[in-house]
């Protein structure tokens, strides 16, 4: 049993590739309507991919909203926002997101580092980083600073990674709190919510 740490949690930034998609729909899948934060998301895909289309071909009954992020939008909760396709995706200082042409990161645009490392900087210790499967080191760093922000780091177990090395990676920095099979991530954030941590 996984405890949980009493902290009132804002946000939850989520890094996947490879093999990550289905993985995000499993997790996201569990999640009620209601759930109290909301969810960014890098999903390394071809740029002309859609992710939002992508995700309800894996879960076709999904509860929560999703969408591409708008720049400048404030996330609300109960959402899902995606990085556009050739984006990066950032939060600022108000919370507000943001999108970014800048240069690729970790061969990546958008970067998982990217959008972790503005993230643990806006939420601090209120910032619940997850890393799923991928088959490159992208997101390793981002949850490094999360750790160090005092936010929740958790790591897709490899052995049920389509793609171990992005987890693995994870893993390997020292920073990961939680290692855990994708329906026990789900279940993690339910309790989160569920006793009361989640606010702004």
């Amino acid at each position: 049993m996984v405890k949980v740490q009493p902290f009132q949690y804002q946000a939850v930034v989520i890094g996947a590739s490879a093999g990550g998609l289905k993985v995000l729909a499993e997790v996201c899948g569990a999640l009620p309507k209601g759930f109290a934060l909301p969810i960014l998301v890098v999903q390394h895909l071809h740029p002309q991919s859609r992710y939002s289309i992508q995700l309800r071909n894996y879960c076709v009954g999904l509860q929560l909203k999703n969408k591409e992020a708008d720049n400048r939008e404030l996330p609300v909760p109960g959402t899902i926002y995606f990085a556009p396709p050739n984006y990066h995706l950032l939060v600022e200082a108000d919370y507000s997101l943001a999108l970014s042409v800048d240069e690729k990161v970790n061969m990546s645009r958008p970067s998982i580092d990217v959008l972790f490392e503005s993230a643990a900087e806006a939420y601090g210790a209120g910032l619940i980083g997850i890393i799923l499967s991928g088959a490159s080191g992208d997101g390793a760093a981002g949850l490094k600073q999360i750790k160090r922000a005092g936010g929740l780091t958790i790591a897709q177990n490899p052995v049920t990674a389509e793609a171990k090395i992005m987890p693995a990676a994870a893993i390997a920095t020292g920073a990961v709190d939680h290692v855990l099979e994708p329906r026990e991530i789900a279940s993690l954030l339910l309790r989160i919510v569920q006793r009361g941590e989640a606010g702004c």
